[in-house]
């Protein structure tokens, strides 16, 4: 090769360039994909239809409604009193002669219809009862009894303002740090929990299929997340395309593991009450939808990175072969791997340590206890993602490779006695 084609071939200080057939077989792909899964929207959208749940409904079938309140007295005193949970002016009416004691608490009501009145909260002290104090900002659930009586109870603390500061703080330091890309990342982010909101929740309550819903629902957000944040090119796209193998390979495992370990789920409360009111709708396939839905974040996180080491490892030398750019990039993907796996495996163990405290002291075998429904959901998660994971790795790196040094390119003559040591 003359030396002058030589020298401008390693003059290329961007990306090395793709080759037709590359980009088309590429773009072809994820268009086909695209379309398949825009006809997979319409034939799984969800009707719509509201289901009334015994559990949030009061006395005479209409839904319970939470206003705002805040608590402007606190005393210990005989329960029992009339105005208990009762909207009233003044003061309450005393209780009755009472062998017990509550927790008092006067709260005033400052929305729905009976804003400006007052209800008194009688709660009597034990294990998950609130601790309300003076100045609390708390949600009172409204509803009627039989009677047709406007009755209070207490809902939860109201913590929608430090919330909103801790989400504005999140926003502007990754807008801060990462600028414009940032600023995607935060809309991508929005788009994901829009597709979850409007179209997910809806169709699982619908009793559509769990698979096809996940796995619809997962190629929208990465379709948006991935080319939101990471801009319109072939590397997002080669990232694109292995992070939506990898997640088909992460149903197929969610869904033999279930099936093998027979997990049912009804260990968590709030699968136990979608049995009790929602019959229509499948625990393993809410199970099934989690799986893979939890798996995006870190399969995305790593499928990204390892498309952009291909491309820059190819762009630094023209002249490595597509065996030796891949085998430089799988190095990176190994380390990436091993910080991911224990990240991943933590990160799950942290939000079940309240359940893994109780086991502790229960006195029952250390096999029973990771046999158990509860333990055993954490478990088969943490191995399927982290199988989805790792395969992730060799799937996005060899599809980056290929787009970074296509098949049928000629390559730059290395520089003589550049690799001779």
């Amino acid at each position: 090769m003359p030396e002058s084609s030589r020298g401008h071939g390693h003059g290329h200080s961007g990306p090395v360039p793709v080759g037709p057939v590359a980009a088309r077989v590429v773009v072809g792909l994820l268009v086909v994909t695209a379309i398949v899964v825009a006809g997979a929207v319409i034939a799984l959208w969800p009707s719509q239809q509201a289901t009334e749940i015994p559990l949030f409904q009061d006395g005479t079938g209409g839904t319970g409604v939470t206003e705002a309140g805040t608590v402007t007295a606190q005393s210990i005193g005989p329960c029992g009193s009339p105005s208990a949970g009762t909207p009233f002016t003044g003061s309450p009416v005393p209780p009755a002669t009472s062998a017990y004691e509550c927790h008092r608490s006067l709260v005033s009501i400052e929305s729905g219809p009976n804003d400006g009145a007052q209800t008194l909260l009688e709660i009597v002290p034990g294990p998950g009862q609130p601790d309300l104090q003076v100045g609390d900002d708390v949600r009172l659930m409204r509803m009627n009894d039989p009677s047709g009586a406007t009755l209070y109870s207490f809902e939860d603390y109201a913590r929608g303002m430090p919330l909103l500061l801790i989400v504005l703080a999140f926003a502007v330091v990754i807008v801060v740090v990462a600028r414009w890309r940032g600023l995607r990342a935060l809309i991508g982010i929005g788009i994901a929990f829009g597709v979850l909101v409007v179209f997910t929740l809806p169709a699982l309550l619908d009793g559509k299929p769990a698979i096809p819903v996940a796995l619809v629902t997962g190629a929208v957000i990465l379709y948006a997340v991935l080319y939101l944040a990471h801009g319109f090119s072939l590397r997002t796209s080669s990232a694109l395309l292995g992070t939506l193998a990898s997640m088909v390979v992460a149903a197929l495992l969610s869904y033999a593991t279930i099936e093998a370990t027979r997990l049912t789920g009804l260990s968590e409360e709030q699968n136990t009450n979608v049995q009790t009111y929602l019959q229509h709708v499948s625990i393993t396939g809410l199970l099934l939808a989690g799986f893979i839905i939890g798996s995006l974040g870190v399969l995305n996180d790593v499928t990204i990175t390892q498309a952009s080491s291909a491309f820059e490892l190819a762009s630094l030398d023209e002249s490595a072969s597509r065996r030796e750019i891949f085998g430089s990039a799988m190095r990176v993907g190994r380390d990436h791997i091993a910080s991911t796996v224990y990240t991943l495996v933590l990160a799950y163990a942290g939000g079940a340590l309240p359940l893994l405290l109780l086991f502790s002291v229960a006195g029952r075998s250390f096999q029973d206890v990771l046999t158990s429904d509860a333990v055993a959901i954490e478990i088969a998660r943490s191995a399927v993602g982290g199988i989805a994971l790792a395969l992730s790795v060799p799937l996005t790196t060899g599809v980056a490779v290929l787009l970074a040094r296509p098949v049928g390119r000629r390559q730059p003559v290395r520089k003589a006695g550049k690799h001779s040591r």
